[in-house]
């Protein structure tokens, strides 16, 4: 079983950056990609970004492209989301988890990190 923890969350204000972090418990053969996804008070859970351990492929949801950037570090098992000229409407609990396959279905992630809260004021 993989756990994952996120971390690097916070307050900020419009226009500003942060990075989040999501650090794995092991690697295993199941977790062939890694995703972000985040959720909105009263909204479903959005995807947000995804990529390879492997390759570093990426795939990312249209209103995040250009602002943020994920990347991984294979050897400390860590996955990061980059994130800037953030907005009010980026505020959300963003969650990391894994997949057998790069996508943007939530369905297909098999393990979730507890989530870290970003807000964004205007």
């Amino acid at each position: 079983q993989v756990q994952l923890v996120e971390s690097g969350g916070g307050l900020v204000q419009a226009g500003e950056s942060l990075r989040l972090s999501c650090a794995a418990s092991k690697r295993t053969f199941s977790s062939y990609a890694m995703g972000w996804f985040r959720q909105a008070p009263g909204k479903g859970r959005e995807f947000v970004a995804a990529i390879t351990w492997s390759f570093g492929s990426t795939t990312y949801a249209d209103s995040v492209k250009g602002r943020f950037t994920i990347s991984r570090d294979n050897a400390n098992k860590t996955v990061y989301l980059q994130m800037n000229s953030l907005k009010p409407e980026d505020t959300a609990v963003y969650y990391c988890a894994s997949s057998r396959i790069l996508n943007w279905d939530s369905k297909s992630y098999d393990f979730w990190g507890q989530g870290t809260q970003v807000t964004i004021s205007s």
